[in-house]
C-alpha cells in the first residue's frame, strides 16, 4: 500500500474536512508522479470520499435515532407537556441544523392558530403571532395534511400571504421554512416547523426527520389530554368517597368537637383557636368576622345558610359580637349545624371575658406608637420600658406599615361617611390584634391603621406587607391596602425615623391606589422605577443593578457588547432586522446576542412592563456613566 493511501486512512480516521482528501493528488502531481499513479490515486481518493459520506450518514443517523429514542423517554414519563414539547423542538432544531425551530397549535374556539414553543426566536412580534386558519405556510400545510418547504419565504406563490404574517416572519428574518404536520388520526392539530434566516435546501431525509418529531409532539399532546381526563375523573370518585366517609363520621366530629371546645375554655384559648378548632372537624374553614352575622342574628342563635358559607352569629346580652362563618362545606350536616352554634357561643363567652383587657392593651400599643410619631423627643428609656411592658422587641428592625380599605370601583354610597367610620374601626380593631401577635404596635390614623412590626429573620419589608394585607384583608372579608417603609433599625432608639418612615408608608400606600393595586401589600423596591420616587433614599444603582445588573456584568466578565446591542435593540423598534442595520452586524450575531440576554434577564424580558424597567434602567446606567466620566 503507498504512502498516499495510508494518507487517506489516516484522513478518514480523524474525520478530517472533505477539501483536506485533495492534498494526496496534489501532493504527488507536485512531485513528478506519472498518470497512472495519478489515476489510481484519484480513484482512491474518490473511494475515500464515498467512505466518509458513509460514516458521517452514519453518525447523522445514530444521532438521529438517539434522539427519537431520548423524545419516546421523555413521552413514557410524561409530566409536563410544556416541557416535552420544549424538548421536541429543541432537538429537531439542533440535529436540522437550523437557526429558529417552533411549533404552533390550532385554537377551535378562538379560529385561528398560535405558538406553542419556540427555540431561537429572538422577535417578540413572532413568538406573539396568531394566525388565521388556512394562512401561510402552516395554513397550507393543515389543509393539505402534507408537509411543505419554501427556499425562499417572500418569493414562494403557493401559500397565501398576509401582512400579518410576513411582518412576523421579516422581523424574525427569515428566508427558508419546513413545516410538517401534528396529526391526530384524521385532523391536524397544529404544524411544526424548522426554519433559517438564510436560503437553504432541506433534503428528504430531514423533513422525515422533522415529521417524526411531529409524531412524537402529537403523541404527546394526545397523551397529556386523557391524563388531564383520568385525573379529572378520579378527582370526581375521590369527592363522591368523602362524602359517604363524612356522612358515616358526623357523630364522632360532634363528640370531638364538644370535647376541644371545653379544653379551650379550660386553657384559656381564644377566639382563633376556637374557629381553628372547628376547621379542623368540620373540614371546612372557619373565621371570625365582626360583620356579616346578617340573617344569623335574626335567627335566634340558630346557623343559617348564606350562599355557600354557614353562618352563626356570636352575641351575648342583646349586643352581637360578630359571627362565626364556615367556608367550603355547603352542604353542611344537621349535626355539624348544631356544633357550629355551640362553636359560637363559646366564642361569644370569651369575647366578653377578654373585651376589657384587650382594649385596655389596645389603647395602650396605641399611644405608645403615637408618641413615637408625634413626640419622638420623648425620654428613650421610658419607652422602650413601656414597649417591653408590651414584650415589643425595641432592638429588633421594624417596618412602618400603612394600611387602608380601599374599595375601588364601589358605586357611590350615600351613608359613605358612616361607613368609612365602621370601616376604621374595624381596620383598627384587626391591626391591633395583628400587631400584638406580632409584637408590634398599632394606631389609627389619617384615615386608616399605622403598624409598627418587627421583621421576621429573612423575611424583607416587601414580605411584610403581602402579609400584613392578606391578613388584614382575610380578617376583615374587605380588600386592604398596604404600603410599607425601608427597614428602621432600633425604632426606640432613633423614634425620629419613625415618622419620616410612616411619610414613605403613606406614598407607597397612595401608589398603590393610583396604579390600581388596592388590596395588595408592597414596599418600595416592588414598584420598579416607581420605587425610585417614593422611596426616602433615591437608590439609583440598586434599581439598575436589580433590573440589568447581569448583562452589565456579563458584558465586563466576556469583553461582550450585550448592554449596546440592547440599547440599539430598543431604539430599533425591538426588530433585530433594523437592529442589525443600527449595530453593522449580520441578523444573527443580533439574533445570538439577544438569545443571550433571553437567558441572562428571564424569558420575560420583553414583556411591556419589563421592557420599560429595562429601558429606563439603560438610560440610567447611560447617565451614570457619563458623570463618572466627566
Amino acid at each position: 500500500m503507498s504512502h498516499e493511501h495510508v494518507s487517506y486512512l489516516e484522513l478518514l480516521a480523524r474525520g478530517a474536512a472533505t477539501e483536506a482528501y485533495d492534498r494526496p493528488v496534489l501532493l504527488a502531481r507536485a512531485s513528478g508522479a506519472g498518470p497512472e499513479a495519478l489515476a489510481d490515486l484519484e480513484e482512491a481518493k474518490q473511494l475515500a470520499l464515498r467512505v466518509r459520506a458513509e460514516l458521517e450518514g452514519r453518525r447523522r443517523r445514530e444521532a438521529e435515532l438517539s434522539a427519537l429514542f431520548a423524545t419516546a423517554h421523555d413521552l413514557a414519563g410524561l409530566r409536563d407537556l410544556d416541557a416535552v414539547l420544549r424538548a421536541i423542538v429543541q432537538r429537531a432544531r439542533s440535529l436540522l441544523g437550523t437557526e429558529v425551530a417552533y411549533l404552533s397549535l390550532n385554537d377551535p374556539a378562538a379560529g385561528d392558530t398560535y405558538m406553542r414553543v419556540t427555540e431561537g426566536s429572538v422577535s417578540a412580534r413572532f413568538q406573539q403571532v396568531r394566525l388565521g386558519m388556512g394562512e401561510g405556510l402552516g395554513g397550507l400545510v393543515a389543509q393539505t395534511a402534507r408537509p411543505y418547504v419554501t427556499d425562499d419565504y417572500f418569493e414562494d406563490p403557493r401559500f397565501q400571504h398576509t401582512r400579518t404574517i410576513d411582518a412576523a416572519v421579516r422581523d424574525e428574518g427569515l428566508v427558508a421554512i419546513l413545516g410538517v404536520p401534528l396529526s391526530l388520526g384524521s385532523q391536524v392539530i397544529g404544524v411544526l416547523f424548522a426554519a433559517d434566516r438564510r436560503a437553504r435546501v432541506f433534503e428528504r431525509e430531514q423533513v422525515a426527520l422533522l415529521g417524526s418529531f411531529a409524531a412524537h409532539a402529537a403523541v404527546a399532546i394526545d397523551t397529556a389530554n386523557l391524563l388531564a381526563e383520568t385525573r379529572s375523573a378520579l378527582a370526581e370518585l375521590e369527592r363522591a368517597n368523602d362524602i359517604i366517609r363524612e356522612h358515616s363520621a358526623v357523630i364522632e366530629r360532634a363528640s370531638e368537637v364538644h370535647d376541644r371546645l371545653s379544653e379551650l375554655v379550660l386553657h384559656g384559648g381564644g377566639v382563633h383557636d376556637v374557629a381553628e378548632a372547628v376547621s379542623e372537624v368540620l373540614g371546612g374553614t372557619v373565621e371570625f368576622s365582626e360583620e356579616g352575622a346578617g340573617a344569623a342574628r335574626r335567627a335566634g342563635g340558630h346557623a343559617v345558610r348564606e350562599g355557600d358559607d354557614w353562618v352563626a352569629a356570636v352575641s351575648a346580652g342583646g349586643e352581637t359580637l360578630g359571627a362565626l362563618v364556615l367556608h367550603g362545606q355547603p352542604d353542611l350536616d344537621p349535626v355539624d349545624q348544631r356544633t357550629l352554634e355551640r362553636a359560637a357561643l363559646v366564642t361569644s363567652l370569651l369575647l366578653l371575658a377578654r373585651r376589657s383587657a384587650g382594649e385596655a392593651e389596645q389603647r395602650v400599643r396605641g399611644e405608645l406608637l403615637d408618641d413615637l410619631l408625634d413626640a419622638p423627643d420623648r425620654d428613650r428609656r421610658l419607652l422602650r420600658e413601656r414597649a417591653a411592658r408590651l414584650r415589643t422587641d425595641s432592638e429588633a428592625p421594624h417596618v412602618v406599615l400603612a394600611a387602608r380599605i380601599d374599595r375601588a370601583g364601589a358605586a357611590p354610597d350615600p351613608d359613605a361617611g358612616g361607613r368609612e367610620g365602621a370601616d376604621r374601626q374595624r381596620l383598627w380593631s384587626a391591626a391591633t390584634h395583628l400587631a400584638a401577635t406580632r409584637h408590634g404596635l398599632a394606631s389609627a390614623r389619617d384615615g386608616g391603621t399605622v403598624l409598627l412590626l418587627p421583621l421576621g429573620p429573612g423575611e424583607s419589608a416587601a414580605d411584610l406587607a403581602r402579609q400584613t394585607a392578606r391578613s388584614l384583608g382575610g380578617t376583615l372579608r374587605e380588600p386592604v391596602t398596604v404600603g410599607a417603609s425601608a427597614p428602621v433599625r432600633a425604632p426606640l432608639d432613633r423614634p425620629d425615623q419613625v415618622a419620616v418612615a410612616y411619610e414613605e408608608a403613606r406614598r407607597c400606600l397612595d401608589a398603590l391606589v393610583l396604579l390600581h393595586r388596592s388590596g395588595q401589600g408592597a414596599a418600595a423596591e416592588d414598584l420598579g422605577f416607581l420605587g425610585l420616587l417614593l422611596a426616602d433614599g433615591r437608590n439609583v444603582d440598586g434599581f439598575v443593578d436589580r433590573t440589568i445588573g447581569q448583562v452589565v456584568a456579563y458584558d465586563r466578565r466576556r469583553g461582550t457588547d450585550l448592554v449596546r446591542t440592547l440599547d440599539a435593540y430598543f431604539a430599533s423598534g425591538m426588530s433585530p432586522a433594523r437592529t442589525k442595520d443600527e449595530l453593522h452586524v449580520h441578523v444573527n450575531t443580533v439574533a445570538q446576542r439577544l438569545e443571550r440576554v433571553g437567558r441572562l434577564l428571564g424569558p420575560d424580558w420583553q414583556s411591556p412592563s419589563r421592557a420599560l424597567e429595562i429601558q429606563l434602567a439603560l438610560r440610567l446606567l447611560a447617565l451614570s456613566d457619563a458623570v463618572a466620566g466627566s
